[in-house]
């Protein structure tokens, strides 16, 4: 790489890094790890070079002319590709809210603009500064907020019905393609384009932010107060008298006893770990530190062990009694994911 091609590719790819660094900065909850962000920014570097392949099959079987190929078929096969990545994150429970739907879209789309920058920079050596400025404020950014939106859409659409489907993920899918074509179609006047990307998302994904920093806030409240309900109900011991405790009696007609007690366990565990990592954003939230200690780590481990004693009929007893929309399981998998990483971080210390 020469010292004359450097600025360009900087301005290539400073905008989209900086505005990705502006999304974290604005998850007041720090919804969203580092390390998660990397892995998923290197996930849009792989499917650039996915989408690479197979744009230049399809443009060769359709025998389409690029430029019909960029309007109306190339954004299908890469926004389909980049939005394949957010559907397994929401269906791994890893996307919970809108904020990190939107942080985790946008890094994909770094990743795919950071390498289709690099290699245009590859096929046209002598694109002056406009040309980048274009595609460092438009281009870069327009990949990284359509998948933005594919994300957003795709979750708020999924947590509206009853069985998750992927027909939720049709409207947003249409929205980021509708952009980027659009985007192409404007590339007569890249001027516009850039005008149109920058003063476009930016204000969306921020708005979106915005409400959907309320909305967490919501759920903490309202959750913590239901976790803590029925935590003070098992352990005060009146809980055989509530509804809740009435119907795990009821399980006894179907359960042995010991599986009924661990039915129970289970509960209170549950119980125990959503409270925590409730209390963990709260903390965030208001500026502190709160990381995952060994206590959570050993309740993680003894409800996995729960989990395996009670089996898959266990749980669906306990679903009327437990809060297990996408946001309740994303909780856990935060705790176990910070688990995870705290036990490599003590690892890497005690090989020290």
């Amino acid at each position: 790489m020469t010292i004359a091609i450097l600025p360009h590719l900087v301005i290539g790819v400073l905008p989209v890094l900086a505005f990705l660094a502006a999304l974290l900065y604005l998850d007041g909850y720090k919804l969203v790890t580092m390390r998660a962000i990397v892995a998923v920014v290197l996930t849009g570097v792989v499917v650039a070079g996915v989408c690479y392949y197979a744009n230049g099959w399809l443009i060769g079987v359709l025998s389409l002319d690029f430029t019909d190929y960029s309007r109306y078929i190339s954004p299908w096969v890469e926004e389909l590709a980049k939005g394949l990545v957010i559907v397994a994150l929401i269906r791994m429970h890893r996307i919970g809210f809108l904020v990190d739907a939107a942080i985790f879209g946008f890094a994909v789309g770094t990743g795919f603009a950071i390498v289709e920058n690099v290699y245009y920079q590859h096929l046209v050596p002598g694109a002056g500064i406009g040309t980048w400025i274009v595609r460092g404020f438009g281009t870069a950014i327009m990949h990284g907020g359509a998948t933005a939106i594919f994300a957003v859409l795709g979750l708020a659409i999924g947590e509206r019905t009853p069985q998750p489907s992927p027909v939720a993920f049709i409207p947003g899918l249409g929205l980021a393609v509708v952009l980027h074509s659009a985007f192409n179609h404007l590339s007569s006047s890249p001027r516009l384009a850039l005008l149109a990307i920058f003063f476009t998302l930016p204000p969306l994904l921020f708005m979106i932010f915005q409400r959907s920093e309320r909305a967490v806030a919501s759920w903490l409240g309202q959750g913590f107060d239901a976790d803590a309900d029925m935590l003070e109900s098992i352990t005060s011991g009146g809980f055989s008298d509530s509804p809740a405790g009435r119907y795990l009696t009821s399980l006894k007609q179907r359960f042995k006893g010991p599986i009924v007690a661990d039915l129970l366990c289970y509960l209170r565990l549950h119980a125990e770990l959503a409270l925590r990592a409730k209390g963990i954003l709260m903390m965030r939230e208001n500026g502190f530190e709160a990381t995952v200690d060994e206590t959570i780590r050993t309740k993680l481990e003894e409800m996995r062990y729960l989990e395996r004693s009670i089996g898959k009929a266990g749980r669906l007893a306990l679903k009327p009694l437990l809060q297990d929309g996408n946001k309740e399981i994303w909780q856990l998998r935060m705790l176990e994911s910070e688990s995870a990483s705290s036990d490599g971080g003590s690892a890497a210390d005690a090989a020290k």
